[in-house]
């Protein structure tokens, strides 16, 4: 039994060169080559992050801060809206009575830990507080040595300092 040959496809008027391939052998090659000029000869691609830090787009969420009051109070209330939106769980919260002085409010987080390394910034802790005592600002995200580094408490989420994200605007359909 004899198998039916199946010759291959070709546009009409291709030449002998052409059904080669060569041509877009030696263009392949002449990109590649380009390609390699470029980098051996060029400006490196790697930034030697933290000592070099590139500039950041605007809507860039970085490091997650708690905020304070006008009073120097923190302005979370243990509501653990953010604890609940968080997809990856990384905020752990305990509740405590606020002060009596503190006419305002019934309770205030007495723990805030935040674990960077599950965090995925994605902003739902920031948009599910509802007195804006989360938020994420333009900065670059922390660098350390050990996982304890990356394990924030309310006093060090209180200390941050930093551009807050402007809105962005929303896209415009053309």
């Amino acid at each position: 039994m004899e198998h039916p040959v199946h010759e291959l496809p070709t546009a009409p008027g291709e030449s002998f060169w052409e059904k080669l391939y060569l041509p877009e052998i030696a263009r392949g090659l002449g990109h590649t080559l380009k390609h390699m000029v470029n980098t051996l000869f060029g400006k490196p691609f790697t930034v030697q992050y933290p000592e070099q830090k590139l500039g950041l787009k605007p809507g860039y969420r970085g490091i997650i801060r708690l905020t304070k009051d006008a009073e120097g109070r923190e302005k979370c209330v243990a509501c653990f809206l953010c604890a609940t939106a968080c997809p990856a769980e990384c905020i752990r919260i305990v509740a405590e009575p606020a002060p009596a002085a503190w006419k305002d409010r019934d309770k205030r987080p007495a723990q805030f830990e935040l674990n960077f390394l599950r965090c995925i910034n994605c902003g739902f802790c920031e948009e599910a507080c509802p007195c804006e005592a989360i938020e994420l600002i333009e900065e670059y995200f922390p660098v350390g040595t050990t996982r304890q580094e990356f394990i924030w408490d309310k006093a060090k989420l209180l200390s941050i300092d930093g551009r807050r994200n402007k809105p962005l605007e929303p896209a415009r359909r053309t």
